[in-house]
């Protein structure tokens, strides 16, 4: 088992890999992204984890980035160099950005699908149990 150092980190990328990203591609995206980051020697400061859902199914696939709090939207292979130059020059991949943070919540990019609540969900949820 694998115990990355990580104190020269400066990103810290999640990738969905949860069955509807899956669907659509979401381990090329991941192994886009992680080759990309080896060709530009950027290992010690970009560090990525694969995830399972991370509930934005309708974006997929799904990449979040952090500490800068960015999540990106239907992410694809070719999308990767892009995306890496970004977070190298800390500059954020804005044509693909869903959400950001800012401090107090996320704010939703133009075109991006709000979705449901989750108190809502859970109530739906709860009541098909019954």
């Amino acid at each position: 088992m694998a115990t990355w150092n990580l104190d020269k980190t400066k990103h810290h990328v999640l990738i969905c890999n949860g069955s509807s990203c899956n669907r659509v591609g979401a381990e090329e995206v991941t192994q886009a992204i992680r080759s990309e980051i080896a060709n530009q020697e950027l290992d010690p400061y970009i560090h990525t984890t694969r995830t399972l859902c991370n509930g934005r199914c309708h974006d997929k696939c799904v990449v979040i980035s952090y500490p800068d709090g960015l999540w990106y939207k239907d992410m694809k292979p070719h999308d990767a160099p892009e995306f890496v130059n970004s977070l190298k020059t800390n500059q954020p991949f804005f044509k693909k950005i869903s959400h950001t943070f800012y401090g107090e919540g996320f704010q939703r990019t133009d075109g991006t699908v709000k979705g449901i609540s989750k108190q809502k969900e859970t109530v739906i949820k709860a009541s098909k149990k019954l």
